[in-house]
């Protein structure tokens, strides 16, 4: 692999680092309403016009920031070999979600988004297709 391995620990800040989760002891019933009262909080698809795609509307893990700063990513190149360790992890991880999925295969190419949305669309198209039926809809 062209990325360096490294220690975990050593790039994970310590003020980020718990060994035990403090969990408060709190009744069922506060824990409903905490969490209900900030969905309500939440603006989104379900409260209300958002044309965007689904990419805008996730969680991404600060330490996918971190991990994604680290040279080895920071320098890829499109143009390069396709030995490169990129294409190692690249590979490992759909080859894990297709495992996880139970899939026989599973693809990164979708970036987001729209994208993502038509690569869904192609695949429902290509299932029916090889199941011989025809479209009766169309979706715009």
């Amino acid at each position: 692999m062209d990325i360096e391995v490294v220690d975990l620990q050593e790039i994970i800040p310590n003020n980020l680092l718990r060994e035990n989760i403090p969990i408060p002891n709190i009744p069922e019933i506060e824990i409903v309403r905490h969490f209900v009262k900030l969905s309500q909080k939440n603006y989104g698809v379900d409260t209300g016009i958002y044309p965007l795609g689904s990419c805008t509307m996730k969680y991404n893990p600060r330490i996918n920031e971190v991990v994604e700063r680290l040279q080895g990513f920071t320098q890829i190149h499109p143009l390069q070999e396709e030995n490169q360790g990129s294409i190692e992890v690249l590979f490992n991880i759909s080859k894990l979600l297709g495992e996880i999925t139970g899939m026989d295969g599973f693809s990164l190419q979708p970036a987001a988004g729209a994208h993502g949305e038509l690569a869904g669309l192609l695949i429902i198209k290509k299932y029916f297709e090889s199941k011989g039926i025809k479209k009766q809809k169309i979706i715009v």
